[in-house]
């Protein structure tokens, strides 16, 4: 399946270390993992929350990827708002084994400055 990730500057540098192949663990005020199913949602939050944050640099880029279906079956959709804001809740402390189940490369698809 195919799934976004709205990330700040910080987090992509620690993508970027990762060699575009694993997200960074949750800092200890963030439980859970939000990857997201579609890009307009992706495009939507990187645009409202990260541009706009300081810890975010004010730049906000969104990231596709690619994850093992059966992987992700374990996992319910979660329906946060409209109709596509859809994402999977994942535990912080169960990222490491969502990283070992991305095939291939993280990607940026876009970037946007807030500044």
């Amino acid at each position: 399946m195919i799934l976004y990730r709205p990330v700040g500057e910080q987090e992509l540098a620690l993508i970027a270390a990762s060699g575009y192949t694993a997200f960074p663990p949750r800092l200890p005020e963030q439980p859970i993992f939000y990857p997201v199913r579609n890009e307009q949602y992706a495009i939507e939050i990187a645009e409202k929350w990260n541009t706009k944050d300081k810890f975010s640099g004010f730049k906000g880029y969104v990231t596709r990827f690619e994850v093992d279906d059966s992987f992700l079956d374990m996992y319910p959709v979660q329906t946060v708002g409209r109709s596509y804001h859809q994402e999977y809740w994942i535990p912080a402390g169960e990222l490491d084994e969502f990283n070992r189940h991305i095939l291939g490369k993280i990607e940026v698809i876009k970037a946007m400055d807030g500044r």
